[in-house]
């Protein structure tokens, strides 16, 4: 018989080894799934995750890594911050759609002015918006005792609704002859993100990803306030004693975490997306809590996981156009891989031993 026992500490080698266990077991699934839905398994799995860089159509495939990427890598930074202390920010979904209907209410009350402001004045109203929408959490729980966890999550309703409203009524583009949606941002250059680097994908929204995995690594690793949010998630009365104000940490990781998911809503739609439409939020989101525990809640894990979930979406589009493989692949195989970490994180806690019976 084999039973589990709790760890006197946390196994650093198993922190390591389950995420790369969670993907191996999350492939051998995914190639089940495939196998009993009629596919042949070996030739999904292959589609998925190794002719995105290795395929005939690898040089496109390498160059979308990057933009799928980038907003991953920023909002899972932010989230990854305030999990780290125990605080729950589940919305970033929404933030991230208000974050992109702020920055490009900049760009479109601009317009078709040329100045050079018009942009940096659209990422900061991005990262506004995202922490005013990150803030009513906040909020609501150090007024009122409010579930950061749900208020969070259904706030992300609201905001589609906003976009949707947006995107049929305020914003609506005055020459898109009764479409909805707004102008097109990548045409008016005063307001587009373009690539940086030709062919690279490479982006501000990639610049500001990089930054935001160095600036989370300085603040967790260096800074007292990380010393504080480590504190507070693994001993939160520990930290009371020490001075941590538990309102403070709440308002500084659901503010930092929705500035963040707002500025990659902002890159996105200036960029890839070009507008505002009713389909603004594309679920990076929710995607990008997976990528923070995949990656172990650490900036260079963040970093490794968003590529690799980046991989997940350019396989997962590349399978269904050569394949046909239903347009649920990414999600599914996004929840297999939350599902397999999360049953593997019991080995970073626990220990198997074999149970003697007399």
């Amino acid at each position: 018989m084999i039973r589990l026992v709790p760890r006197t500490e946390t196994s650093a080698f198993w922190q390591i080894a389950t995420p790369v266990m969670a993907v191996a077991a999350t492939m051998l699934a995914g190639g089940l799934l495939f196998a009993i839905m009629g596919y042949d398994p070996v030739s999904a799995i292959r589609t998925i995750f190794w002719d995105p860089l290795f395929g005939p159509a690898a040089g496109y495939s390498r160059q979308q890594l990057l933009v799928k990427a980038a907003p991953l890598i920023l909002i899972a930074s932010g989230l990854a911050v305030g999990f780290r202390a125990g605080i729950w920010n589940i919305g970033a979904e929404g933030q991230y759609i208000i974050g992109a209907i702020t920055g490009a209410a900049v760009a479109l009350a601009a317009y078709p002015a040329p100045e050079m402001w018009i942009f940096p004045a659209m990422v900061v109203a991005g990262a506004l918006g995202g922490w005013a929408w990150g803030m009513i959490p906040a909020l609501l729980r150090n007024w009122f005792g409010a579930s950061e966890i749900l208020v969070s999550l259904m706030l992300v309703y609201v905001a589609q609704r906003i976009a949707a409203w947006m995107a049929f009524g305020p914003m609506k583009n005055p020459e898109g002859f009764g479409m909805p949606g707004s102008r097109n941002l990548q045409q008016y250059p005063a307001a587009s993100n373009p690539e940086l680097i030709a062919g690279t994908g490479a982006h501000w929204g990639v610049v500001a990803a990089a930054a935001a995995v160095l600036a989370t690594w300085f603040l967790m690793s260096r800074h007292i306030r990380g010393f504080h949010i480590r504190a507070a998630g693994t001993a939160p009365r520990a930290a009371r004693f020490a001075g941590v104000k538990p309102e403070t940490l709440v308002a500084f990781c659901l503010g930092l975490s929705g500035a963040l998911a707002g500025m990659a809503g902002l890159f996105e739609v200036a960029g890839p997306a070009g507008q505002i439409t009713d389909k603004v939020g594309v679920g990076y989101g929710f995607t990008a809590i997976i990528v923070a525990f995949l990656g172990r809640l650490h900036p260079v894990g963040i970093l490794l996981a968003g590529l690799l979930l980046a991989l997940t979406y350019i396989g997962g589009e590349l399978a269904q156009l050569t394949m046909n493989l239903p347009a649920a692949t990414v999600q599914v195989f996004q929840g297999m891989l939350l599902f397999f970490l999360l049953g593997f994180d019991l080995l970073t806690r626990y220990r198997l031993t074999r149970r003697v019976t007399a």
